[in-house]
């Protein structure tokens, strides 16, 4: 089965930094494409990164590009999300997907989806 658990979220202040942890089961890693994305109540969900596994090429939304990096640990079988210079709009419930193709973990509606991990950037 198939399956995707994010960590790594919780409580920052404006400046600071988190890294999310997407860790993988049931399938191997390097099959997939995996991507970020995030949603606020209320609020149409954002693509926020994804990352291509045949070529490690990336692709970031614009409201977090310098700010933010992906990249995969196909050992530990594993996707990261390092963010930095957090920014208030950045709090939302932040999810993992993978799918067969990039196109849909970078633009479109992945077919797997982890539980989400709330990240809140606040004073």
């Amino acid at each position: 089965q198939l399956q995707l658990v994010e960590s790594g979220g919780g409580l920052v202040q404006p400046g600071g930094s988190l890294r999310l942890s997407c860790a993988a089961s049931g399938f191997t890693l390097d099959d997939y494409q995996i991507g970020w994305f995030r949603q606020v109540p209320g609020k149409e969900r954002e693509a926020v990164s994804c990352i291509d596994s045949s070529d490690g090429s990336t692709l970031y939304a614009d409201s977090v590009k310098g700010r933010f990096t992906i990249s995969r640990d196909n050992t530990k079988n594993t996707v990261y999300l390092q963010m930095n210079s957090l920014k208030p709009e950045d709090t939302a419930v932040y999810y993992c997907a993978a799918d067969l193709w990039v196109a849909s973990v970078c633009y479109g509606s992945p077919d797997y989806w982890g539980q989400g991990t709330q990240v809140t950037v606040s004073s």
